[in-house]
């Protein structure tokens, strides 16, 4: 279904229908500050899997991102330094995917040989209260298009026909930007810049 949640005033009747949703193991595409993204939630493995199923990707190799609602949030799912917490601080919420070392209670299908987790925190009411909703973080890949030349769709009526059928339910939270967030590893303590996207790093 696509169901209209106002972005700056966001309907708790709404909302609580989509968190039942994820609850379930359902999958939706939902907006974020930077470009709209399918999720779930993300103790739910099964939901997890079929995310990655649509992005066509094996779940254990897929780099998904975690949303969060708010800094002391990330900290449950990943070790982040006092510089490293400083810099996040001045940055979130906001557009960035801040690239971590991960703690210890990361669901196993992130404990790659790598252990690193992308963490977001968007400035963005719908994506954050979710979560704050669901008391879980939401997995976020971004919806990308098919177009050479446009790289994500904005519009949630078409990303709805395109993908109703593979998710539950699509978040019409007016139109998402165009370009995707701006990536920072931070895993050595150092911020080294993977991705330049809408976020400019002070």
């Amino acid at each position: 279904m696509l169901l209209n949640i106002h972005p700056e005033t966001p309907d708790p009747k709404r909302m609580r229908k989509v968190v039942d949703t994820l609850r379930s193991g359902g999958l939706i595409i939902y907006p974020t500050d930077t470009v709209y993204s399918i999720g779930c939630d993300l103790l739910n493995v099964k939901a997890v899997a079929r995310v990655a199923q649509i992005k066509g990707l094996k779940p254990e190799k897929a780099n998904f991102s975690l949303i969060c609602h708010d800094l002391s949030h990330i900290s449950e799912y990943a070790r982040i330094e006092t510089p490293v917490y400083k810099l996040m601080k001045r940055h979130l919420p906001g557009p960035f995917t801040f690239i971590l070392n991960g703690s210890s209670n990361l669901p196993k299908l992130f404990k790659s040989k790598k252990k690193e987790v992308g963490i977001r925190v968007p400035d963005n009411l719908i994506a954050r209260g979710l979560v704050e909703m669901l008391g879980n973080p939401l997995i976020a890949t971004s919806v990308h298009d098919e177009d050479e030349v446009i790289e994500y769709t904005t519009d949630p009526e078409l990303i709805y026909e395109k993908y109703k059928d593979q998710v539950d339910i699509v978040i019409n939270g007016g139109f998402g930007n165009n370009e995707a967030s701006t990536i920072i590893n931070v895993t050595s303590g150092e911020p080294v810049l993977e991705r330049q996207g809408i976020g400019v790093l002070e």
